[in-house]
């Protein structure tokens, strides 16, 4: 024992052994008179085996453990050599206490469909395709599969919003959105007949106002992929008809327009005398003057002496014309007292304030008096030219008339209760310059309300708490037959403050109709 020790000691010198290393040598000698158990003295993370090479047991670490068996058995971290080496490709590797286990990277997953594996089955990662997930990208865009990963883009008809193409939804916050070109931009002199879609696609069909047409190579819009809607080449201009046609042995009595609707007048010339045709010519909306089929037939020198004093007393059927009170003609006939003559009256009314507005109407009236009258059913604030026609003669006479503002449209009915209003209307010739006006007046004591006074709808005054004020100015023209108006709800309507009602006061709610034009203009409660 003692040699042994001696030569053990000699050992550690030159080989520089640990101390560990020698108690655990030392160890596998039994004290004189016992018996080594090599299997009690193995490690709790060891398992005791048959020496390979002879008789014995021997410790060894267990699978996932490195050391010598007996002493030490540490845990062996196997991630350590690299993911990819110990799991495959597309892993990340879990180290736990003896062992380890693997998943894939986002965009993949385990062909044995677990989520975690020990890739000593074959396990590997494969690529998940996520377009197999129906509207993964949102509404109105397509999927393409990457590997790893997926991005999208937007389908025709739709626009990405908020970012860019190609987008990743899970990590951008960009979206597609339908296209929307909007409403279509206006064109001077014309208006547009559209289904009011601003979808891709969508056609928008301009036509030119009344008196104007089109001197462009199109008239139709389309609603692009872009958003935005494709201009059409398309240019209104004016009709003008030009000087009238020259009929021989007349004058003309013409104001100098040319537009669709005004008419020329001809008149013998001195000397001559009307004969048969008619005398009038009308521009129209194709830009020519109607043609006149006047014949004025010259004076018989011969005769003259004789008849002088009948030609100078021949007159037109059709003379002394003239308007009274706006809407009644008044004319004298030259005829025989017991002939019966029929007349045409024709009239078309338009209105500068509202170029799309146009009211025409047709008339006919027999009698065989020498002095006739006649009244039309003419609208408000409207520009007439009327022709009447004498038609055994086909003699025509022309006289124009403006009307003026007699009249505001009925005020709405009142169905519910204050705060809330339901009004119900009539559509009105007058509503493009008509609008409502509704005033809130505190009830204190006598209250007064001078309806006309132009002082009420004055949109600096302030609101006082003692007397009246408006709360909201609606223009006609933008309401519908029904309407549900909230007094007080803190709006603003045409610029006035609708202020909210104070609780426990009384008020009276008023609702003017105002039309005006040209700064004149009757009101109606």
């Amino acid at each position: 024992m003692y040699i042994f020790l001696i030569v053990m000691f000699h050992y550690i010198r030159n080989k520089k052994m640990s101390l560990m290393d020698v108690l655990s040598i030392l160890s596998e000698f039994p004290a004189k008179g016992h018996i080594l158990d090599v299997c009690a003295t193995c490690h709790a993370d060891a398992t005791c085996d048959d020496k390979p090479d002879g008789p014995g047991k021997v410790c060894n670490c267990k699978y996932g453990f490195v050391g010598n068996g007996r002493t030490f058995c540490q845990d062996k971290d196997e991630c350590q050599i690299g993911a990819s080496k110990i799991c495959g490709q597309h892993t990340t590797c879990h180290n736990t206490y003896g062992s380890y286990y693997c998943t894939c990277l986002a965009g993949f997953s385990p062909s044995n469909n677990l989520t975690v594996f020990i890739p000593n089955d074959g396990t590997h990662c494969q690529d998940d395709d996520e377009c197999r997930i129906a509207g993964v990208c949102g509404e109105g865009a397509r999927c393409r599969n990457l590997e790893g990963s997926f991005d999208c883009s937007c389908q025709l008809g739709y626009q990405v919003h908020n970012g860019l193409e190609p987008f990743n939804p899970h990590s951008d916050n960009a979206s597609c959105r339908e296209v929307d070109c909007g409403p279509p931009p206006p064109l001077p002199h014309s208006h547009t007949v559209w289904s009011q879609s601003s979808r891709m696609g969508t056609e928008v069909v301009y036509q030119c106002n009344s008196g104007f047409h089109n001197v462009g190579t199109g008239d139709v819009s389309t609603c692009t992929s872009a958003g935005q809607w494709e201009g059409p080449s398309m240019l209104c201009q004016e009709i003008v008809c030009g000087s009238p046609p020259i009929i021989e042995s007349t004058e003309q009595v013409w104001d100098g327009h040319s537009t669709p609707g005004s008419t020329v007048l001809y008149v013998c010339k001195e000397g001559f005398y009307y004969k048969d045709g008619l005398n009038i010519s009308m521009c129209n909306e194709n830009g020519q003057w109607t043609p006149p089929t006047l014949t004025c037939q010259g004076e018989d020198l011969r005769a003259t002496i004789t008849l002088f004093t009948y030609l100078t007393e021949i007159k037109p059927p059709v003379n002394h014309l003239s308007v009274l009170n706006e809407k009644c003609l008044r004319w004298r006939a030259a005829k025989y007292e017991e002939d019966k003559e029929v007349y045409q009256v024709t009239y078309e009314g338009s209105r500068e304030y509202q170029r799309s507005f146009h009211d025409r109407g047709k008339q006919r009236l027999s009698s065989t008096a020498d002095q006739l009258e006649l009244c039309l059913n003419l609208l408000p604030v409207t520009n007439y030219s009327i022709s009447i026609t004498a038609l055994s003669s086909r003699f025509t006479a022309t006289i124009s008339t403006n009307t003026s503002l007699t009249g505001t449209p009925a005020p709405p009915e009142f169905e519910t209760p204050v705060p809330t209003l339901r009004l119900r209307r009539s559509p009105d010739t007058l509503d493009p310059i008509s609008l409502y006006q509704v005033f809130v007046l505190p009830v204190e004591g006598i209250v007064m309300f001078d309806c006309s006074s132009p002082a009420s709808s004055d949109i600096s005054r302030k609101i006082k708490s003692s007397a009246e004020y408006i709360t909201a100015q609606i223009d006609v023209g933008h309401l519908g037959r029904e309407m549900n108006f909230t007094v007080g709800d803190g709006l603003y309507y045409g610029g006035f403050f609708n202020a909210p009602l104070q609780n426990g006061r009384n008020y009276y709610v008023i609702v003017r109709a105002v039309s005006q034009w040209k700064s004149v203009g009757p009101n109606s409660i």
